[in-house]
């Protein structure tokens, strides 16, 4: 009882003080942005619906003025954004953005200079096509923020109710101060707490677990391949126990399965949502799971198209984003599968299919995919895309160097972290393994 009520006057103390402080501070513009989200999706539909189409035709008005790239298209297509007005239909004249056009064109997707410009670089996780670097504006990425503060709001998650989020602990050697660092003054402006973790067998996942029921958060965020662990881990050792209200499961794909597991063995209510770095979160389930998960009209125009070349009838989620007018992602192929439905009060995604992450036992300890990536991306550097193929022992390790990368420094780093846990394979893309009848990438190999 004392640790909740320690939670409250913390949660209050972040709401009211702590998070208006560093918003001020950090020149943040996210409070209003919130608060206009409220008003949007009080509106019925029908209006909603307006509103997106319009801010749909309005974006391709922008890009076509200040992009480059689009500029270009515009011409050599002889497109007229000013048709999606009057017909929806006439989107489709206008083609797909690519993973690949986004490499090949580069600074000719920005609609001006990054020097002297606050931005922000979000790489994409690679799991559906060769990683890209993404640009956000500052006002991109605090319409960005605003979404995750209001969507969570309709869960039930205010901002004086404690969170905590899931994050790869890297080997770093403890800080010699024990001064506050700035990721301390954020997780008390989020009112926010972090569990890091780099081990997915029995000790570390009773390490997680007692973490949890000592901080009684309401909300937790994190990959739901992790929380499922943790959830089987839970149902043998006690049956079921309860240390959090919510589950926010992003970063890869919910499966039926998982959500039942988890909700039945650490008694919270599941709640999904779908991101992604090119674009932020474009869904999220408003109103639960009964209202299924609802294409965030606000933030961007949702598609699916049939794959090309592919007679399986699997639809591609493809989006256009409103707020990012650095670098907007213009009827972006995401490499997911789902298909976009109209109910009486959003657009919902249905059927998705998308990131897939798994356990890669490194010296006979399971840790998982998004662990790895997390060490490759923050610790050793220069990693353009890697994949492990887990036929061979120890697991290959096949790593496409960045163009201007030291393969040496790269294995060096590799080996510091994980001795000989991988056997290291520098490739080229071509040498990566496809699976699947889509021939998609995955991270990992078992076959």
């Amino acid at each position: 009882m004392k640790l909740d009520r320690a939670n409250l006057v913390q949660g209050w103390l972040s709401a009211l003080v702590a998070y208006p402080a560093a918003e001020r501070s950090e020149k943040r513009i996210i409070t209003p942005k919130r608060n206009a989200l409220r008003r949007h999706y009080a509106l019925p539909f029908a209006q909603r619906r307006k509103i997106a189409q319009d801010n749909l035709v309005q974006t391709l008005r922008f890009v076509g003025s200040q992009v480059p790239y689009y500029k270009d298209l515009f011409l050599q297509t002889g497109f007229d954004p000013a048709r999606v007005s009057a017909d929806i239909r006439y989107l489709q004249e206008l083609p797909c953005l690519t993973k690949d056009i986004i490499r090949e064109q580069g600074v000719r997707l920005l609609s001006q200079p990054l020097q002297g410009l606050r931005h922000h670089d979000m790489k994409t996780g690679g799991s559906t096509g060769v990683s890209a670097h993404i640009f956000y504006g500052q006002e991109g990425i605090d319409h960005a923020a605003a979404v995750v503060l209001y969507a969570r709001e309709r869960v039930g998650k205010y901002k004086h109710r404690f969170e905590l989020h899931f994050a790869c602990k890297f080997p770093d050697p403890p800080p010699a101060s024990t001064k506050w660092t700035r990721e301390d003054w954020k997780c008390l402006a989020m009112n926010r707490s972090n569990i890091f973790f780099d081990r997915m067998d029995d000790v570390g996942l009773e390490e997680m677990w007692q973490l949890l029921a000592h901080r009684r958060p309401y909300l937790v965020h994190g990959h739901p391949s992790t929380i499922y662990a943790l959830a089987c881990y839970i149902g043998r050792q006690y049956g079921s126990a309860k240390a959090f209200e919510v589950f926010e499961s992003s970063g890869e794909l919910l499966e039926p399965y998982m959500r039942e597991k988890i909700a039945q063995a650490l008694q919270c209510r599941v709640i999904n949502r779908y991101g992604l770095a090119e674009l932020g979160v474009m869904a999220y389930e408003l109103d639960g799971e009964a209202g299924g998960l609802q294409v965030l009209d606000s933030e961007g125009w949702a598609e699916s198209l049939p794959f090309p070349g592919s007679d399986s009838g699997e639809q591609e989620l493809v989006f256009t984003g409103f707020h990012n007018n650095l670098m907007p992602m213009i009827r972006y192929r995401t490499g997911d599968i789902a298909t976009v439905a109209q109910t009486d009060n959003a657009f919902v995604l249905n059927q998705v299919v998308g990131r897939i992450h798994d356990l890669v036992p490194i010296n006979g300890i399971d840790h998982a995919t998004h662990h790895v990536q997390d060490m490759l991306d923050h610790r050793v550097g220069g990693v353009q895309e890697f994949q492990i193929d887990l036929r061979t022992s120890p697991p290959t390790l096949r790593i496409v160097p960045e163009p201007n990368a030291s393969p040496q420094d790269i294995l060096a780093k590799i080996k510091g972290f994980w001795n000989e846990g991988f056997d290291v394979q520098f490739v080229g893309h071509d040498e990566l393994v496809r699976v699947g009848h889509q021939a998609k990438f995955r991270h990992v190999v078992h076959a």
